[in-house]
């Protein structure tokens, strides 16, 4: 069976690194694998509600170079901006065909996010923002749930989020 992918990207002045960290389970401790890329081009600038228009050029040359593809992808961000308001997860949904769950767990609440399902972990009363594509929402918090992890961010995402970081480190 085809591993979950784990997405987060990190921006310098002049570079992204982008990260991947595979796990077989949810409830994973250790990746499977991992991988990035630092990416000397400037990304797109940042455009309010179009925050796709960076990240997502930077998820799919990572995602190019995974064979197979896994077979969930959960990125750092949110999947939908409002109702029916594309973000990030649904143009990556769309980008490859329909054919791969995209699960957005986003940090920190998009403005006037009334929309995404709470997930609280460990002791923290801050909740994460889980929104999906491909995948019934119900499904998604109970996987963000069952992640590896006493504290909020699940080990994974902690982890895919230093791979990014530190990839930006590498010349």
């Amino acid at each position: 069976m085809a591993p979950i992918g784990f997405f987060d990207v990190a921006y310098a002045a002049d570079a992204a690194g982008v990260a991947c960290v595979l796990a077989d389970t949810w409830e994973a401790e250790l990746a499977l694998a991992t991988g990035a890329k630092r990416i000397a081009l400037p990304p797109e600038p940042y455009q309010p509600g179009e925050f796709y228009r960076r990240e997502l050029p930077l998820l799919l040359s990572l995602l190019e170079e995974l064979h197979p593809l896994p077979r969930i992808l959960v990125i750092d961000g949110y999947v939908w901006l409002g109702e029916a308001v594309r973000g990030l997860g649904a143009h990556l949904y769309e980008a490859l065909g329909g054919s791969i769950p995209v699960i957005g767990v986003a940090k920190s609440r998009y403005r006037g996010d009334t929309w995404s399902a709470h997930v609280l972990r460990g002791a923290s009363q801050r909740p994460l923002h889980v929104t999906a594509a491909g995948a019934e929402v119900s499904d998604a918090v109970a996987w963000v749930r069952r992640m590896h992890g006493a504290h909020r961010i699940p080990a994974l995402l902690q982890q895919t989020d230093a791979l990014s970081r530190s990839t930006l480190m590498r010349t």
